[in-house]
């Protein structure tokens, strides 16, 4: 498997879908569905049976995965690709509009 180019605690800006232009923050990642969580985005509703954890129960409003080819990593306000290469003997992201080190 491929590792992955946006990682959580990332910024980005959605590419496509109904929040298209929106921009948050990776809240999770998913590799198994290539999915992520993305901070105010594709918020979903579920309803909730009360329970120990929820006494109220109702409606609970929450963020729904999105596929990860939807979403772009930002870069100084910018949406940019992201790669990889070699910083010495350690793998690094990089973005590929500006050629700067990512982490």
């Amino acid at each position: 498997m491929a590792t992955m180019k946006i990682k959580k605690g990332d910024m980005v800006k959605v590419i496509a879908g109904k929040d298209k232009d929106k921009e948050g923050k990776i809240i999770a990642v998913n590799k198994k569905n290539n999915t992520v969580l993305v901070e105010g985005i594709n918020m979903v509703t579920k309803h909730a049976k009360p329970s120990m954890a929820n006494q109220q129960g109702g409606i609970i409003h929450q963020e729904g995965p999105i596929d990860i080819s939807n979403v772009m990593y930002l870069h100084k306000g910018k949406a940019t690709r992201v790669g990889f290469k070699m910083d010495g003997d350690k793998k690094v992201r990089f973005a590929k509009s500006t050629g700067e080190v990512i982490d």
